[in-house]
């Protein structure tokens, strides 16, 4: 059996790939000679939203606790939420100097660009989930993105 060289820097590179793009696996041949580089995937997380608690009694206090940083909160169960489908830099403009595409409050229709995302070179537009109007925008032009990530919200 032949021994295989391979070159670590190929290997880093292969790595940095995947961490940027959120893939899983690359496997790259070249002859008889294989190389693949794989990572865990990240498991997928579900979160179920509750029923609202019903307000306290006129005349009766109430005490409200926080968890910390890993609560959740309303925006992050909030039914219009928009999240990053990739890592990359969002931008909120289609170029520089012109306006956004959307700003909070504004009105929007399924399927309008809401944002682009950057991966790779490759400009990706990010297309409203549903109508609705803006509520809150969580990220600012030019900020780097994670898959999942929260970027806006739509009521």
């Amino acid at each position: 059996m032949a021994k295989l060289n391979v070159d670590p820097a190929l290997i880093e590179t292969l790595a940095e790939l995947l961490q940027r793009t959120g893939l899983t696996e690359i496997e790259l041949a070249e002859g008889d000679a294989k190389v693949r580089v794989a990572r865990a995937p990240q498991p997928l997380i579900t979160q179920v939203a509750s029923p609202p608690e019903a307000p306290p009694p006129a005349g009766t206090a109430s005490l409200v606790a926080t968890a910390g940083p890993a609560a959740t909160t309303a925006t992050d169960r909030h039914p219009g939420a928009v999240r990053a489908p990739m890592v990359g830099t969002v931008y909120l403009t289609p170029e520089p100097g012109a306006p956004p595409f959307v700003d909070i409050g504004a009105e929007v229709r399924e399927g309008q660009t809401l944002l682009i995302i950057e991966a790779m070179k490759v400009m990706n537009p990010i297309r409203a989930p549903r109508s609705g109007r803006i509520a809150n925008v969580l990220v600012s032009n030019g900020d780097p993105v994670e898959y999942g990530e929260l970027l806006l919200i739509i009521e």
